[in-house]
């Protein structure tokens, strides 16, 4: 059965929107069948993988406000194991829309109710507010990814963010808990990351990812040519930084750097002993004596016997 997680900050520009990307993609290329919900009206998850918002028809706008079938509107992307719900300005107006319909909060929770043993995960790109949009991925959801920009004013509403969750967890969603922090467009030549990762780590005690996105260029250009970031360019550092945090938080120990050191010390330690000990029989092998011609003098003696 799927694990649903919901993409979740009311602050907007903080890497949301490119997590979603890269995390799904990573997850599908892992061999994991995902679906990526894209829950914004500006549609940037839907684009970002390559799919023109424009010319879309159905959209998850239908799913929450007509009832449609959620199969119906699901497409396929340029990543294998990987589907979509696009999104467009169409779903603009349904925050006021579902405003008098029953249930509203439970909309999205229901349409996905078929789908869940389809996939291995299926992500929630939600909009940058706490509004019905976001309070229906919520309640559809497991948990909530945050991802929080390394900025001083991506601190501010966290507590709103935390208090929403816990309101929804208490009213709607039970089972709804946070499943991480990750921090995003990292620049270390800044003291003010060093302070904001710190401050982030005590606010969300033990559940802020190790793995830290880096700003680059790369990944800043990539949603302009609607890939993500491991088909732009996979050896960037921001592709390997999200291929550890998809290992991460799948729970796949990889190798550290300390690890990696220790054993290629061991290793070449190792060779090293080979290598003496090749020498040093070398060296026994010369130092052997090597049995020679005769002498005259026993030439003689032997000529003389045999006579």
């Amino acid at each position: 059965m799927a694990k649903v997680i919901a993409l979740c900050n009311q602050k907007g520009g903080v890497g949301k929107t490119t997590t979603a990307i890269n995390l799904a993609t990573y997850l599908a290329l892992s061999g994991k069948r995902i679906l990526l919900i894209d829950i914004d009206p500006q549609g940037n998850a839907t684009s970002g993988l390559g799919v023109n918002k424009h010319d879309i028809k159905h959209s998850i706008y239908h799913v929450l406000i007509d009832d449609a079938d959620p199969r119906s509107i699901m497409i396929g992307t340029q990543i294998s194991n990987l589907s979509l719900f696009p999104s467009n300005l169409n779903l603009t107006g349904a925050e006021v829309e579902l405003v008098s319909v029953l249930g509203r909060e439970h909309k999205l929770k229901k349409a996905l109710t078929g789908l869940l043993n389809d996939f291995d995960f299926i992500l929630i790109d939600c909009p940058p507010s706490l509004g019905l949009l976001t309070i229906n991925a919520l309640s559809a959801a497991n948990s909530v990814l945050i991802p929080i920009q390394c900025e001083y004013y991506a601190l501010e509403g966290l507590g709103q963010l935390v208090n929403t969750v816990n309101l929804v967890k208490e009213n709607i969603n039970p089972a709804l808990e946070i499943e991480g922090v990750l921090l995003t467009m990292a620049d270390y030549r800044t003291k003010l990351t060093t302070e904001v990762i710190n401050e982030v780590k005590k606010f969300f005690s033990g559940k802020v990812y190790d793995t830290v996105i880096p700003r680059n260029i790369r990944l800043a250009e990539a949603p302009g040519f609607g890939k993500p970031i491991a088909l732009y360019d996979k050896a960037s550092i921001a592709a390997r930084k999200y291929e550890d945090f998809t290992n991460e938080l799948l729970g796949v120990k990889k190798e550290s750097i300390a690890d990696s050191s220790l054993r290629v010390a061991e290793e070449v330690e190792a060779a090293s002993e080979a290598t003496r000990e090749a020498i040093s029989n070398a060296e026994n092998e010369i130092a052997e004596p090597v049995a020679g011609p005769p002498k005259a003098d026993e030439t003689i003696g032997l000529r003389a016997s045999s006579q």
